[in-house]
């Protein structure tokens, strides 16, 4: 799970991000995000609604996935970015994590939320004595 200074508290805030941010669709669920210049860090939300499992149990392992992905790129996040993710259907609580991974993280570099990573150069001498 994310600390707390990395979650949204209150409706407003989300109403904020809903009204004025960008939003990039995918087959699975979408992101809305924008820049929050007020706010020190990033700030992340996941909305898994009732339409998508009837389950809490379901929609609740579907968050904790996700939570999961973003907490492990938070030091790729260095903006203080809003982000709301919104997921779309239950067979994300059954994907593959790696997949889920590749899914989530490709969204957010394609929104430059998570800046992608520069290759390493290849040393000018096949021999370092």
């Amino acid at each position: 799970m994310i600390t707390r200074t990395h979650r949204f508290h209150g409706h407003g805030s989300l109403r904020f991000v809903y009204a004025r941010g960008q939003m990039l669709r995918g087959q699975y669920g979408s992101i809305k995000y924008i820049l929050n210049t007020r706010n020190k860090t990033y700030r992340v939300a996941v909305v898994v609604s009732r339409k998508v499992h009837k389950s809490a149990v379901v929609r609740n392992r579907i968050r904790r996935r996700i939570y999961e992905i973003i907490r492990s790129e938070a030091e790729n996040i260095t903006e203080p970015y809003d982000i709301v993710i919104i997921a779309y259907s239950d067979v994300l609580a059954d994907m593959d994590q790696a997949d889920l991974r590749e899914r989530v993280i490709g969204k957010l570099k394609k929104a430059h939320i998570i800046q992608a990573k520069p290759a390493s150069k290849p040393s000018g001498h096949a021999i370092v004595n």
